[in-house]
């Protein structure tokens, strides 16, 4: 009998060290988890702000080499303190997305959510032999945190440019809604996705754009672009999906909810 009671005993002793070790765990999970949201947060912003930074630089730019042209350079100054606005709001919702805060939905107009993504490049896609296609209905809504499905649509829009590169092509971005969701669609005719490549195109940090692959003016190639927009498009309780063959170009579907779904953020 004592036997047993010692074993038993021993049994518990060894369950509460086992439960405690295991608090520990979680404890050192959590903070891991935080320091590796921390690190995919850094890398978002960094990735977010060069797509901004780039156009800027370019607005400077042009208002130094024209200092006698005073709307020009009113133009350059209004888009720079427009982009510098704008990539605040980038820093605090991809480090709200990081940490898993709620953020406030709005119900915008899909053309113009659309339009602003293409204002904020500044390029003129027509000087690299790329046609752009938008076929969005003005009164098309959609119910989302407008600063971050516009960086969705501006990584897409970029990649597509890069695929196209130098040889040119179409562009396209349209929407499509049904009773239940709302599709943002962007299409390309450039060179298209490997299959290989296309089942590890949502993966961190897994790019086909490195050294001399790299498309020439693109500043693509960090890895970080679409795992952005899938997280980003994954918290708004949609999905994205991505259609492509070699040579003949890339779709990628965005496809959101109409109403937010209860607890989603």
């Amino acid at each position: 009998m004592a036997s047993i009671i010692e074993r038993r005993q021993s049994l518990h002793h060894c369950l509460a060290q086992k439960e405690e070790e295991n608090r520990a765990l979680k404890s050192q999970n959590l903070q891991l988890q935080a320091l590796a949201n921390l690190g995919s947060a850094t890398c978002m912003i960094a990735h977010e702000i060069n797509n901004l930074l780039t156009p800027l630089a370019n607005y400077a730019a042009l208002a130094a080499q024209n200092p006698g042209d005073q709307k020009l350079a009113e133009k350059a100054l209004d888009k720079t303190v427009r982009n510098c606005q704008r990539a605040a709001k980038i820093m605090q919702s991809i480090l709200a997305l990081a940490n898993g805060q709620k953020q406030q939905r709005e119900t915008v107009a899909a053309k113009a959510l659309i339009e602003e993504v293409f204002s904020c490049l500044c390029r003129d896609f027509g000087k690299d032999g790329i046609r752009v296609e938008i076929d969005v209905a003005d009164a098309l809504q959609v119910s989302c945190i407008p600063v971050q499905i516009q960086q969705v649509l501006m990584n897409l829009v970029l990649n597509a440019r890069d695929a196209m590169l130098p040889g040119g092509g179409c562009l396209r971005v349209a929407a499509a809604a049904d009773h239940e969701h709302i599709d943002l669609v962007v299409s390309d005719t450039g060179r298209g996705i490997t299959p290989e490549n296309l089942k590890n195109i949502f993966r961190p940090f897994f790019t086909t754009k490195t050294g001399k692959d790299r498309p020439a003016g693109s500043d693509s190639g960090s890895g970080v672009g679409l795992a952005f927009c899938r997280r980003t498009v994954e918290a708004h309780g949609g999905e994205i999906t991505v259609q492509s063959q070699p040579g003949r170009g890339s779709t990628f579907t965005i496809r959101l909810p109409r109403v937010p779904l209860p607890g989603v953020r």
